[in-house]
C-alpha cells in the first residue's frame, strides 16, 4: 500500500471511529492520527499519533512531509451549538484548517483530501422536505456559514488547481462509542444514555422537531467509500447530500419505549431550537447514490437496538 493517511481531529466524535476503521482496513502504521490533545488508550496504542494544532500550516506540513502523507481526512471542527458561543474561535478553526490542507494539496504535498460539510449549510429559506443537492443555502449559524464557505473553497480549489477534495454533508450522527461534540443533534445520543440511567429525558428541542439523522457506522462507511471512489465518478466537488432517515424526539422516544416501556420524555427547548428549525427535515441524496454508490444500512429501529445493547453495561 503506497497511501499514507493523516486524520486531523482524530479524537473527535467522528474522528475516533474513523481512525479505528481506517486502521482495520489499512496497515495501522500508515494511518497517522492527530489532534490538539492525546487520544484514548486504544487510539494511542493502535498506531502512530501526533499532537497537532490544525490551524498551524507549518505543523501540518511537518507531519505530511515526515510521514510521507498522501491522503488527509480533516475532521477538526467546532460544531453548531458550541460555535454559537465562540463565533471567532469556530470560524478560525473551521476555515484556517481547511485552507492549510487545500494549500498543501495545491502545492502537490497531498494527493487527496476529505473535508466534512453538514446539513448546517442550509438555512430557514431552504426547502425543508427532500432538500435537493443544489438549492438555496442561507445558513444562520456560525458553523453553517463556515461550512458553506468551505464548500465554495473546495470547489474553487478543484476547478482552479485540480485539488482532489471530496466532501459529504453529514446529517446528525449517532454513536455509542463517543460522547457528543457540541452539536444541535446531540440530543439523539444523550437520550439513550438518560433512558438507561434515569428512564427519563428532558429534551432541548420540541417534540415535533424532525431532522435528518444517521448511525455512525453508515457515516464512517460513506466517508471511506467516497475517498476510495475513482476521481472520475466524483462529479460534485462542493459536498454531496447524505441521508439515512429522519425522526423527531417523539419518534425516537417511541423506538426506545419498545425496549424500555417506562421511559418518559419532557421538553424544555433552548437556543438550539432555533438552529434546528433552520435545518431541513429530510434530504435528497440521490446524486451520492448514483455517482459513487452510497447506500445506508441502518434504520432507526436498528440503531436504537444497537445503542441500548452497547450502552446498558455503563449503567
Amino acid at each position: 500500500m503506497k497511501k499514507r493517511i493523516l486524520i486531523i481531529g482524530a479524537c473527535g466524535q467522528i474522528g475516533t471511529e474513523l481512525t479505528a476503521k481506517l486502521r482495520e482496513l489499512y496497515p495501522a502504521h500508515k494511518v497517522i492520527a492527530s489532534d490538539i490533545v492525546e487520544g484514548d488508550e486504544e487510539m494511542m496504542k493502535s498506531g502512530p499519533f501526533e499532537l497537532l494544532d490544525a490551524t498551524s500550516y507549518s505543523e501540518i506540513e511537518d507531519i505530511v512531509i515526515r510521514h510521507e502523507i498522501s491522503e488527509v481526512y480533516l475532521m477538526a471542527a467546532m460544531l453548531s451549538a458550541t460555535g454559537e458561543k465562540f463565533p471567532m474561535k469556530a470560524w478560525n478553526l473551521n476555515m484556517n484548517s481547511l485552507f492549510n490542507v487545500l494549500n498543501l494539496a495545491k502545492e502537490g504535498k497531498i494527493e487527496k483530501i476529505f473535508w466534512p460539510s453538514s446539513i448546517a449549510v442550509f438555512g430557514p429559506t431552504t426547502p425543508k422536505e427532500n432538500t435537493p443537492q443544489r438549492t438555496i443555502m442561507e445558513p444562520s449559524t456560525v458553523y453553517g456559514i463556515s461550512k458553506q464557505t468551505g464548500e465554495r473553497w473546495c470547489e474553487y480549489y478543484y476547478n482552479k488547481y485540480g485539488v482532489d477534495v471530496r466532501s459529504v454533508r453529514y446529517p446528525g450522527l449517532i454513536s455509542y462509542k463517543t460522547m457528543p461534540g457540541g452539536g444541535t443533534t446531540d440530543y439523539a445520543v444523550d437520550i439513550y444514555h438518560k433512558a438507561l440511567k434515569h428512564k427519563k429525558y428532558i429534551c432541548f428541542l420540541n417534540a415535533e422537531t424532525t431532522l435528518p439523522m444517521m448511525f455512525m457506522d453508515d457515516a464512517i462507511n460513506a466517508t471511506i467509500n467516497i475517498m476510495e471512489t475513482p476521481a472520475k465518478k466524483i462529479k460534485t466537488r462542493s459536498a454531496y447530500n447524505l441521508s439515512a432517515f429522519s425522526f423527531n424526539p417523539e419518534e425516537i422516544t417511541e423506538s426506545i419505549k419498545k425496549h424500555i416501556p417506562d421511559f418518559t420524555i419532557s421538553y424544555e427547548p433552548d437556543f438550539r431550537q432555533a438552529i434546528a428549525d433552520s435545518w431541513p427535515q429530510s434530504i435528497d441524496d440521490s446524486e451520492a447514490r448514483e455517482d459513487w454508490g452510497w447506500e445506508h444500512q441502518f434504520s432507526l429501529e436498528d440503531m436504537t437496538k444497537i445503542m441500548l445493547e452497547n450502552l446498558k453495561g455503563k449503567y
